[in-house]
């Protein structure tokens, strides 16, 4: 039997929780494998006056997995009503503790997760301004996952920008080519 096909039915048969977590775990290699290089004394280095500093950035990318507990457990988060503090970042140990806590956290809720907790929308709002208005699921990927790939890849030009070597993310970087 054709292997792509048995994959197919072997993921068709997961629950959502277990395609999910299947999803964190492989990211979270990469995710790890950039947040290590960041340098503790670059931390300030930002390559745009724009820009977040890359440890900002480093720890936002760290503290993203935690949103898995607010849209699974919650129906909503208005900024208005949220008290948030940035940690305090002062090494590169510091981006990975935070990053590693929350990771832990994240599987630990999604291991535990029924399908009836993806059940209905999650709402992000501010007062009666609503950004969004979408299913647990959808939130998901797109403010946790695809939020992680799309700062993982900024850490990335800011490694390369900083002469540090780029690790494999979906196949090998230019520093990592097999010739």
């Amino acid at each position: 039997m054709n292997l792509c096909i048995l994959n197919k039915a072997k993921l068709n048969a997961m629950s959502i929780n277990q395609t999910l977590l299947a999803e964190l775990d492989q990211e979270s290699k990469t995710t790890r494998k950039i947040l290590e290089r960041i340098p503790t004394e670059q931390l300030g280095y930002k390559p745009h006056e724009k820009s977040f500093t890359i440890g900002s950035l480093g720890a936002h990318v760290g503290e993203l997995t935690s949103w898995v507990d607010l849209i699974i457990n919650t129906d909503e988060l208005d900024f208005a009503k949220m008290n948030y503090t940035p940690p305090t970042i002062n090494t590169t140990a510091d981006i990975m503790k935070i990053f590693e806590d929350n990771l832990a956290k994240a599987k630990d809720i999604l291991q535990n997760a029924t399908n009836e907790k993806f059940d209905g929308n999650w709402k992000l709002r501010n007062r009666e301004q609503i950004y969004f208005d979408l299913s647990k699921t959808v939130v998901l990927r797109n403010m946790v996952f695809n939020h992680i790939v799309h700062h993982r890849a900024q850490l990335g030009v800011y490694l390369r920008l900083l002469n540090i070597a780029v690790p494999s993310s979906y196949g090998p970087t230019a520093d990592y080519q097999f010739m």
